[in-house]
């Protein structure tokens, strides 16, 4: 639970001051496909210091910074497939973005929301004392570290035979289920038709289409070279073509598919907070309010159905409605989990991902919690709206979801 909660600022209050993305691309197949994470991680922590987070690198190596890299106290990066040394790439990617060795950094890995339990650590240390600004930051290379071969690189270090033989082991095998498969589980558990969710899938792409085509997306990203917005959008995409694709973990009687659940993707995104009491005395307009966090569990068997729980106790815990909410950014892993959780929370359509979603946009798992808050704090600023959601299902059973707050864009003062 957050510890500054309360309607009146407080010096303690976490606030965020930028927030950024690269775009995202395919994976294998994408404008980012041949980068390492390093390289996406380095760009994003560079670009979310500068007052022009999309100003190219100087030859000169002066860069006009909002704040200062030695500034920086502590970065977290999300993120779920990188092997090990991921955490030496890491820092490697942090010194490179000239953040100085005093700046300390770790990873996290809360599977599909670990880009937005960085982003909680660093604030909830801002909010406790320990630390005045850090970074918190996602990233994935689905095209380097594919889950496909996830099992077969790093199987579970268990001994199979005792998990197998305790009294709650049907949940605890649950646990390995492939997340195509808890997909197919929530639509049978459910009753989700398979036009439902190519209907859901399509209108994501539109959105996504509608809104790159406006420019939306223009200000939360930073270029790589060349490569400056999202390639995954179809804007041609309807319900009736996407029909025509066979469903994938159950192929007699499933309605998951490859269209209607989000893309492997590769991205990186960073979120710059500090205290309210920092951005005041350096003079600093505040993004966004960091109001409350939450994780609630789910049978793993239907992790999808993770945000049904989350979003409720993060609201409760900012003492808001569902009904407070302007803009809710819901993680769409497939369209089955994301209809379903939309629908029982007897949430306006209107307001939930409103730009598209992981569908179109795709999914870099580590990437995702830090991206959609970049996203959601853009919406909320373009549209003069104040109060904002970020929630996703995590594998293995569980549900995530901040609150965030546009109080308006003056300064902290």
């Amino acid at each position: 639970m957050s510890r500054r909660i309360g309607k009146s600022p407080h010096p303690r209050d976490a606030v965020i001051v930028q927030a950024i993305r690269t775009p995202l691309c395919r994976a294998r197949k994408g404008g980012l496909a041949k980068l390492p994470p390093a390289t996406l991680l380095s760009a994003v922590l560079r670009g979310v210091l500068l007052k022009d987070p999309q100003q190219p690198k100087g030859e000169d190596g002066c860069e006009d910074y909002s704040v200062p890299p030695d500034a920086v106290e502590d970065i977290c990066v999300g993120n779920v497939m990188s092997p090990p040394t991921a955490a030496v790439s890491f820092r490697m990617a942090a010194l490179a973005a000239n953040i100085p060795h005093t700046t300390s950094i770790s990873t996290t890995n809360r599977q599909c929301s670990s880009g937005l339990q960085a982003i909680a650590n660093i604030a909830h240390a801002i909010q406790c004392g320990s630390i005045n600004i850090g970074i918190g930051a996602g990233v994935e290379s689905m095209s380097m570290n594919p889950m496909d071969k996830a099992y077969e690189m790093f199987p579970p270090e268990v001994d199979w035979d005792e998990m197998q033989s305790c009294k709650n082991s049907k949940q605890i095998m649950d646990c390995a289920i492939p997340m195509g498969v808890t997909s197919e589980n929530v639509s049978k558990k459910y009753h989700l038709d398979r036009t439902t969710l190519d209907q859901f899938a399509a209108k994501s792409h539109q959105k996504a289409a509608k809104a790159q085509s406006l420019g939306k997306f223009k200000s939360e990203i930073v270029p790589i070279g060349d490569i400056a917005q999202d390639d995954g959008i179809r804007p041609n995409t309807t319900a009736d073509k996407l029909a025509n694709l066979k469903p994938v973990f159950d192929k007699k009687n499933g309605s998951t598919t490859a269209g209607n659940s989000s893309q492997l993707t590769d991205g990186a995104a960073a979120v710059l907070l500090m205290s309210r009491e920092e951005a005041t005395k350096r003079k600093l307009p505040i993004m966004g309010v960091w109001k409350s966090f939450a994780v609630e569990g789910v049978p793993p068997k239907i992790m999808g159905v993770g945000p049904v729980f989350a979003i409720p106790s993060a609201l409760e815990k900012a003492s808001l409605s569902t009904d407070d909410i302007d803009v809710y950014e819901i993680n769409e892993a497939f369209a089955s989990q994301a209809h379903y959780s939309i629908e029982t929370l007897k949430l306006d359509r209107e307001k939930v991902n409103p730009n598209g979603g992981a569908i179109a946009l795709g999914h870099p798992l580590g990437c995702t919690g830090a991206r959609m808050v970049a996203t959601l704090l853009n919406e909320l600023k373009r549209e003069k709206k104040r109060m904002g959601v970020v929630s996703m299902c995590i594998g293995t059973g569980m549900g995530a979801a901040a609150v965030l707050e546009v109080e308006d864009m003056r300064s902290a003062l």
